[in-house]
């Protein structure tokens, strides 16, 4: 049975494919099923290798791209390549919605986003997946995602993958120049056997240049974590990483922090935090009417949120 944070997300990612605005829907097949854009968007497939690119234009503002990835067949694996111009002054918000059902057989989605921010520009990016389908098929997703930050460009990036990938790798690599600043929330929940690599790599060139990056995850069952964070100050900058993670049954994970500083002035801080849930939470809501494993799924619920 789903949680309802499962339910919560498929349902978010399945309602992505009928968006309206400044959408394209990618099928199973690798082609684009629709295109709408608006006078301050425009969309061009690419020539050279699957995928698009999107321009916005400077000073756009209330504006949103949604891109749907949805695979429902088995045996498939695919490889898209997707970038994204934000011009300057813009400010908009871009949904990534990646879904894997199939049956039957192995299925594999792997996507590279590259970002280029203008000066000034302004972008939340909210990339969401999630998996299901048979026991015996695996569902396979290798997110990469690489941020080019202009003087003053501000970029929030928000990821959500619980349950249903069998095995990833999610990569984000970013460069700031001055003043520019990133921040990066993930939440991942593994159960089974499956296999979570996260991977993020930062290089803050500009002074006043800010990155912090926020890692939320659960691991269940037999299932293994990895989080690697390297975090580059190069100037007058600040730069923080958080690795916050709960583990329950036979589960394993690994945080592997990593802070260079190349300046004097460079401010860097990690925090990592790994533990079961504490006995005292289960008691508390036991002692409300619930059992252990719903105590145990509000905890991790309330977690994850």
């Amino acid at each position: 049975m789903l949680d309802a944070i499962e339910k919560n997300l498929l349902k978010e990612v399945a309602e992505l494919d009928s968006l309206p605005v400044g959408a394209y829907n990618i099928r199973a097949n690798g082609q684009l099923d629709g295109r709408h854009t608006t006078a301050n968007i425009d969309i061009v497939t690419k020539t050279d290798k699957p995928g698009i690119d999107i321009y916005i234009k400077p000073g756009t503002k209330n504006e949103s791209v949604h891109i749907p990835v949805i695979i429902s067949k088995a045996g498939l694996k695919d490889l898209v390549y997707n970038d994204f111009h934000i011009g300057e002054g813009a400010d908009v918000t871009i949904i990534a919605g990646c879904g894997i059902h199939n049956c039957g057989g192995d299925s594999e989605h792997d996507g590279i986003h590259t970002f280029y921010l203008a000066k000034n520009a302004k972008l939340r990016y909210v990339e969401k997946h999630y998996g299901e389908g048979d026991a015996t098929s695996k569902r396979v997703m290798n997110p990469t995602t690489i941020v080019h930050l202009e003087e003053g460009a501000q970029m929030e990036m928000e990821t959500t993958q619980i349950a249903g990938i069998d095995d990833t790798i999610r990569k984000t690599s970013g460069d700031l120049a001055a003043g520019a600043s990133l921040v990066v929330r993930e939440k991942i929940m593994t159960t089974g056997e499956q296999n979570a690599v996260t991977d993020f790599v930062v290089d803050m060139n500009g002074e006043g240049s800010s990155a912090n990056i926020i890692s939320r995850s659960v691991a269940k069952d037999h299932s293994r974590q990895e989080f690697i964070s390297r975090i580059n100050g190069n100037c007058a900058c600040a730069g923080h990483s958080e690795c916050d993670a709960i583990i329950m049954d036979d589960a394993c994970v690994l945080a592997s922090p990593q802070l260079t500083a190349n300046s004097v002035d460079a401010s860097l801080i990690h925090e990592a935090a790994i533990g079961k849930i504490a006995g005292e939470q289960l008691i508390k809501l036991m002692t409300l009417g619930l059992t252990e494993q719903q105590a145990e799924e509000q905890i991790v619920n309330g977690f994850l949120k």
